[in-house]
């Protein structure tokens, strides 16, 4: 398939450029730092632009099966309206040039994700991560009415481990403690659920 992924040059998003290029994808990235990707340079189609802005999304979703979104804020706590505006960006690109699915990088503890978090986790939602998490739900918000084809991708808290290749993943699951996923598997996951109609429309919380 043809895809494009944002947020490639991060921890989550280079695994699913590497998973993409195994698979025989033909992938574009859009990345602020393409500099970051020029190992990469002569299998993988670098955009340079920014994942707020309409038009630099639209330039380069021209072409694409679907969106991968694996945008973060690295160790910031602060979302400084990232996900919101990448969202609004990516809704309008889409509808303008015609790409339908999108599947996006989400956390566990946003949204109604919340209400099944355990109490360890709650704690660590509603201080720390408070202001981005509220930010990912606007830009969920929006997502969820955009008309595309969406997946979002909830995972637990984020390692750098190898991927297992096995884990946990539902619309609801239970949660104990405050459990992890590697993003080499949460990589995998988005690559997998890109692939397939299984999860449109659907929440996937993802966990070891």
């Amino acid at each position: 398939m043809n895809v494009l992924i944002l947020g490639a040059t991060g921890p989550t998003g280079r695994h699913v450029v590497d998973l993409a290029l195994e698979a025989g994808d033909t992938v574009t990235a859009l990345a602020r730092r393409p500099e970051a990707l020029y190992d990469l340079a002569d299998r993988v189609n670098v955009v340079a632009g920014d994942a707020t802005s309409h038009n630099d999304v639209a330039k380069a979703m021209i072409g694409q099966d679907v969106v991968i979104s694996a945008l973060g804020r690295s160790t910031s706590v602060r979302a400084d309206d990232l996900f919101a505006r990448a969202a609004a960006a990516v809704i309008g690109a889409a509808k303008e040039v015609g790409v339908s699915r999108l599947v996006w990088l989400s956390s566990f503890g946003v949204g109604d994700t919340y209400r099944s978090a355990s109490a360890a986790q709650k704690v660590m939602y509603s201080t720390f991560l408070r202001n981005i998490y509220a930010n990912k739900e606007i830009s969920e918000k929006a997502i969820r009415s955009s008309g595309l084809d969406w997946t979002l991708v909830y995972p637990t808290m984020l390692t750098k481990d190898p991927a297992k290749g096995t884990y946990l993943v539902g619309e609801r699951l239970p949660m104990k403690g405050n459990p992890t996923i590697s993003r080499a598997d949460v990589a995998g996951f988005l690559h997998k659920a890109a692939s397939s109609p299984e999860w449109i429309h659907r929440d996937a919380v993802i966990t070891d």
